[in-house]
């Protein structure tokens, strides 16, 4: 199939501009969610599960139980269950990587500076669920959260038409200890973890990706609570010179567009016979894929190739779209690394593919989409955590600074402020 191919930086910013979507038509119906959850609070949330999901869902079902998880269990091979554990031990050591510690620096003239680091008490973490199963997204929450020391961690996820969850994910939760999971998803779940209802308590901040309803329901609570991020559709970009493989560039286009038909593929190359080469994979292997359709779709309207003069054309391309996923399919990817600026997570070389960072690599699939990795960054174990700054002066160091301290507020004209060192400094000359 034919994916639009650009060259100049205009084609490309007003290509990058395409993908904006009418708001106004979702933001309605979350508000209207939103309205019902505060009024009607658990009853809501087990009628837009009906009404969504097909599920009957009520206060005797909706946490999922013990048995449902040893049922889970009895669902799953011992192969996933093998490959779960390895990718949670692989999550856990990278994220353990990220902890910071509380720091406290003495001066010489005793003064004491430093910050205290301490986790969130409770969090809430959206998994995707539904007819799909999304493990790797119960680990990519959770862990850093446990990592950083969350005590309280409420997951939730919708049910199918038979109320219930799907096996992978419910095995996911519990090898991990988590025991708090609610038969719940979409805008009305997003409401109910950061406000609290009857049977759920109100948590500190809300993680995970979720469709176009979950990401305007996080953007109206955001100030009420937390949220890791505003999500979008999936992304990818791949540089790639003259040694790439087209068969692996077809592939990894691919593995983006079947997420969503809003999602982007983009290749960028110096090469032109590549492009054509890719084109013609894409064709062999589309009809093998079973979410040929959504690929297709996505491919068709969001898709792009873009033609550049050299390698360093193509890093600039990569800057300018600071995409969620970065793929350097180069001969010498570590020679380039130095001139990305802007990316949420960056691929290197023809042996790793972007689904091992979803899976099993270790770093968090977590990552900032359309545009915003230009200024944000991954979900990280810092995303658990809040900081406090200590700050001790000693009489000595009061006495350094006070004079400096008075005019400073002097200046702003807050004259209170002033005064509270100035009571101090006459105390300490007296």
């Amino acid at each position: 199939m034919k994916v639009r191919r650009l060259k100049s930086k205009e084609e490309i910013i007003a290509y990058l501009g395409d993908h904006k979507e009418d708001m106004q038509q979702y933001e309605q119906r979350v508000l209207e969610i939103a309205q019902a959850v505060r009024t009607q609070g658990d009853e809501a949330l087990f009628e837009f599960t009906r009404r969504f999901d097909g599920a009957a869902i009520n206060r005797n079902n909706f946490l999922v139980s013990e048995e449902e998880i040893d049922e889970a269990y009895e669902l799953v091979d011992d192969d996933y269950i093998f490959a779960l554990r390895k990718a949670i031990d692989n999550i856990d050591f990278f994220h353990g990587k990220q902890l910071k510690n509380t720091w406290m620096e003495p001066e010489e003239n005793g003064n004491i500076l430093g910050q205290m680091l301490r986790p969130l008490e409770r969090v809430g973490i959206y998994v995707p669920g539904g007819t799909a199963a999304y493990p790797s997204s119960v680990l990519m929450n959770a862990i850093p959260a446990q990592v950083a020391g969350v005590q309280e961690i409420a997951m939730v996820s919708p049910p199918d038409a038979n109320g219930k969850m799907n096996p992978h994910t419910l095995v996911a939760a519990a090898e991990l200890g988590l025991t708090e999971i609610y038969k719940m998803g979409g805008a009305q779940a997003v409401f109910a973890l950061a406000w609290g209802t009857d049977l759920i308590k109100k948590v500190d901040l809300i993680s995970g990706p979720g469709n176009i309803y979950v990401t305007l329901a996080k953007k109206m609570v955001y100030g009420d609570v937390n949220i890791d991020m505003l999500a979008g559709p999936s992304e990818i970009l791949i540089v790639a010179d003259r040694s790439a493989d087209p068969a692996y560039l077809a592939a990894d286009m691919m593995s983006q567009a079947e997420h969503d038909v809003l999602a982007r593929s983009i290749l960028v190359t110096d090469n032109e016979a590549l492009l054509n080469e890719v084109e013609k994979e894409i064709e062999k292997q589309l009809p093998h894929l079973s979410r040929r359709n959504i690929i297709e779709k996505a491919l068709a309207d969001y898709g792009a190739m873009i033609l550049v003069d050299d390698i360093n054309e193509a890093c600039r391309v990569a800057n300018l779209v600071a995409p969620e996923h970065l793929e350097l399919m180069v001969d010498k990817p570590f020679e380039i690394l130095s001139r990305i600026r802007n990316a949420g997570a960056i691929f290197m070389g023809s042996n790793t593919p972007e689904p091992v960072g979803d899976y099993l690599a270790g770093p968090n699939h977590i990552l900032p989409t359309g545009g915003t990795a230009r200024f944000y960054s991954p979900v990280t174990v810092d995303t658990f955590m809040k900081v406090s700054s200590i700050i001790y002066y000693s009489r000595e160091g009061l006495e350094e600074d006070v004079d400096d301290i008075i005019k400073l507020a002097e200046v702003e004209g807050l004259t209170a402020h002033a005064n509270s060192l100035r009571v101090r400094k006459d105390k300490l000359n007296g």
